[in-house]
């Protein structure tokens, strides 16, 4: 974008005199009469008048030092007095929503729009995995049904309001360094409304609406977790005098499960070994949500070791399949033996290697990694 300074070939900080001085000097050097009428001398002339117009007019000048030279550009008006003027008038639209005691504004309002709720939903565990429909009560403001959401009552209409006479703003002059203009507000009486209610619904006491239960069922898809919130467009507060209603936000809360816990789309559950199981293996039942699965234990299993179930998770939210099961191991040690069990424990131990302490390296390395999973 052209720079004005630049086309005069002056600093910022010139002053009038030096201004008038660049100006007469690039005036004639480009006057088109003498490059017999050259288009280009002829641009070049009208960019160095354009230039110096502006800048010999403080409020103009201080207008492009603040704005820049955006707000001068009207097909190469700016240098006459009715193009500046109607593009300083634009500029004004965008800052300040104001052109010379003109509003370019939108009239009456058509209303208000409602106001967005929120409700809170508590699912069971299997509810948020498997997804369900959930019918719920929120209390939200509706039109009225006896003055259709007029506010007027019964017999009676909405008037022209006296203190905006029907325009729903209202104007006050200020003045500014740029001179005067017309700053446009909402009417504070009618609101932006343009009418007023002289006779108020003995319903809704002139609001056009009130308070009432609605009724609705919730879909909530399979695989949703604990803060996620459901947008319900429309379902909010009906809007004012005929503005659109606001939303409604589901946000859900899911109860613990006593077996399972969720990590992201996993299951993890953690089972309970007793020695001998673990020592010579086993086939155990074990609960999923879909019902009891046989999984294989195999001898020596330890404490920490996991087993995983494709597919016996949670299901993906956003694309299809399931997570995993993922089954740890607790090696179960008795506290209270009977005569009977602890002479067998004390064949057993006869027989096994003695306790002793675990090194960091060597064959120690694999028990200590899963101490490492264990605390992470």
């Amino acid at each position: 974008m052209t720079d004005f300074y630049e086309t005069l070939g002056v600093g910022r900080q010139a002053d009038e005199a030096e201004l008038r001085r660049a100006y007469r000097q690039l005036a004639k050097q480009h006057h088109p009469d003498l490059h017999g009428g050259d288009a280009a001398a002829a641009t070049r002339f009208k960019e160095i008048n354009e230039a110096y117009e502006v800048l010999r007019d403080p409020q103009k000048r201080a207008l492009y030092d603040r704005y820049g030279a955006a707000a001068f550009q009207g097909g190469g008006r700016a240098a006459a007095g009715e193009g500046a003027a109607s593009d300083l008038g634009d500029l004004f639209d965008q800052l300040f929503n104001f052109s010379g005691g003109r509003r370019r504004g939108r009239g009456p309002s058509t209303g208000e729009r409602g106001e967005d709720l929120q409700l809170k939903l508590r699912l069971e565990f299997r509810e948020a995995v498997f997804g369900a429909t959930r019918k719920v009560q929120v209390g939200r403001q509706e039109t009225c049904a006896a003055c259709q959401g007029s506010g007027a009552a019964e017999g009676s209409k909405p008037v022209t309001c006296r203190t905006c006479q029907g325009q729903g703003e209202v104007r006050q002059v200020q003045q500014s360094v740029f001179g005067q203009y017309v700053n446009v507000q909402a009417c504070p009486t009618c609101r932006g409304r343009g009418q007023t209610v002289d006779k108020p619904c003995e319903t809704c006491r002139g609001q056009g609406r009130q308070t009432r239960q609605h009724s609705l069922d919730v879909d909530v898809p399979a695989g949703v977790e604990e803060g996620i919130q459901i947008r319900l467009t429309g379902e909010g507060s009906h809007g004012r005098f005929g503005g659109p209603p606001g939303d409604l936000f589901v946000v859900l809360q899911v109860r613990e499960d006593p077996v399972f816990l969720r990590q992201g789309t996993d299951l993890l559950l953690a089972l309970r070994l007793n020695a001998a199981d673990a020592a010579l293996g086993a086939e155990l039942d074990i609960p999923t949500l879909e019902g009891d699965t046989r999984l294989a234990i195999p001898a020596g299993t330890q404490t920490g070791d996991q087993f995983t179930i494709d597919g016996q998770g949670v299901p993906h939210l956003r694309r299809g399949g399931r997570g995993k099961l993922v089954v740890t191991t607790f090696v179960a040690t008795p506290e209270k033996l009977g005569s009977r069990e602890r002479g067998l424990y004390e064949q057993l131990r006869a027989g096994l290697p003695p306790s002793a302490v675990v090194e960091r390296t060597g064959t120690g390395g694999r028990i200590w990694q899963k101490i490492k999973d264990l605390f992470a």
